[in-house]
């Protein structure tokens, strides 16, 4: 497809979004509050719409073709279940913490409440570290998804989407977010549904075969859907992902968006519905391509399947890959405001305040998005991928002890102490199976000697968090 082309479609649909983005509300009228929490304005489908949206970035071309590619019919499950199952746990615990602080726009607000102040910064920095890290992820996504659609530089990708989402979102914060992400939902699921019906039709079986049949090249490719040896890596992954995803502040923020209890209750189910059966068909793809052979790219697997592509196919996929980048972008973007803002600041910044974080995350996100070596660190895919399971063993270690703080008999000193605890555990797991140098090692690199993630570490985290926890608190309660 033609370069230019290709840029004058990604522009239009940016300022189509900008449009919505901007109409949204008023940069005069709208105070610190309204600004991070859309506190009750939302009914339940727009809730729905706007998780769903949020939650699916141009992530949705990479990761879970590239997982099907390499693993078979577990880890495609895994992943999908994964991510819809963030949606199903705020479905069941939202309204509970909505009811203990009405006035909340975090999850660490809640943990402050119950917990206290070093708990909040705690949860606060495994928050930012996991949603900056899935922010300039996404830069690098787009950048490589119209790369590979129609040879544009990826810097120039990159910074149209940064420019057009920081204006909207500085401007409107979370309403100006939740308006853009119910006209990007609707794209992604008609615009998605009619191009893989455009993809597969009169080749479904052809799909299915090759989806079965095992790689023929690619030795490290495990990539067939009816391979079933892989279900301690998908069960990882759902632990993983999930317990990570519980500490994405955007959708803590609907939570408290919500008009009410139950707005918020058929919003997520509705969002995971969608979710699940997407993210399955994506990572089934990924085994279709491995069973053609061996892939130059794992990770942009599902593209081979548009080498073929005629040019209206091509254009739907660039306003896809808009629409999804810029779902998940501007959440983001107003997601660590709200964490800085609230958490680590202790709630003394203002609205332009607010603002200048947001404007000010956007250029280190670009940076680290090329791909650069800090301090001896490369910030590429690999790079990439330790920083996200570094993010998620800590929110492994984290999750259950603050969810446990719903049951009253739980004493929030071990909630905090179980936290720690959960870390504790990996290093006593890693040196009761190996050394201790292996159970620090597992600290920053959670992952088994395939390099995918480690169910036992996962399951230790988790595990001794919980078990301190409950213990601790049941010991105390005893005393008492």
């Amino acid at each position: 497809m033609d370069t230019n082309i290709a840029f004058l479609l990604m522009l239009t649909t940016l300022f189509v979004f900008a449009y919505f983005g901007f109409k949204s509300t008023s940069f005069n009228s709208i105070d610190s509050d309204q600004y991070l929490s859309a506190r009750g304005t939302q009914n339940w489908v727009r809730i729905g719409l706007s998780l769903f949206a949020s939650g699916m970035g141009i992530w949705i071309f990479f990761a879970p073709s590239e997982v099907g590619y390499y693993g078979g019919f577990w880890d495609v499950l895994g992943y999908a279940v994964a991510c819809a199952t963030p949606f199903y746990i705020l479905y069941r615990v939202g309204p509970l913490i909505r009811e203990k602080l009405p006035s909340g726009v975090t999850l660490a607000d809640y943990v402050r409440m119950k917990i206290g102040r070093p708990m909040q910064i705690y949860v606060g920095i495994i928050s930012i570290i996991y949603m900056f890290t899935i922010l300039f992820a996404e830069f690098t996504a787009i950048g490589k998804a119209m790369e590979i659609l129609s040879g544009i530089s990826p810097i120039y990708s990159m910074l149209a989407v940064a420019l057009v989402t920081t204006a909207y979102t500085t401007y409107g914060g979370l309403p100006s977010s939740l308006a853009t992400d119910r006209i990007q939902a609707w794209v992604v699921i008609w615009l998605l549904v009619t191009l893989l019906m455009l993809l597969l039709i009169g080749d479904i079986e052809t799909i299915i075969t090759d989806a079965k049949r095992f790689n023929p090249e690619d030795v490290n490719s495990y990539g067939s859907i009816s391979y079933m040896d892989t279900f301690s890596s998908g069960l990882a992954l759902v632990l993983a992902i999930t317990s990570a995803e519980m500490f994405s502040q955007g959708n803590w923020q609907r939570a408290w968006a919500s008009e009410d209890d139950k707005a918020l209750k058929k919003g997520s189910l509705l969002a995971a519905i969608l979710v699940l059966p997407l993210i399955f068909i994506m990572g089934f793809l990924g085994t279709t391509v491995a069973g053609r052979g061996a892939a130059a790219d794992p990770a942009s697997a599902f593209f081979i399947l548009l080498n073929d592509a005629n040019v209206i196919l091509i254009s739907g996929f660039i306003v896809l890959g808009t629409a999804l980048v810029c779902s998940s972008v501007d959440t983001l973007q107003n997601a660590i405001a709200a964490s800085v803002t609230r958490d680590m600041s202790n709630g003394k910044l203002n609205v332009n305040q607010s603002r200048i974080i947001t404007l000010a995350m956007i250029p280190l996100a670009i940076y680290l998005a090329n791909g650069p070596e800090v301090f001896g660190y490369r910030f590429d895919t690999l790079g990439v991928f330790k920083i996200y399971l570094f993010a998620d063993l800590l929110a492994a270690a984290t999750v259950m002890p603050i969810l446990l703080t719903l049951w009253n008999k739980i004493n929030p000193s071990f909630a905090f102490f179980g936290a720690i605890s959960g870390l504790l555990s990996v290093i006593l797991y890693g040196t009761i199976s190996s050394d201790f140098s292996t159970g620090i090692g597992y600290l920053t690199s959670p992952t088994n000697e395939y390099g995918l993630a480690n169910l036992n570490v996962f399951l230790s985290a988790l595990a001794g968090s919980t078990l301190i926890t409950v213990l601790g608190s049941y010991v105390m309660q005893s005393d008492e």
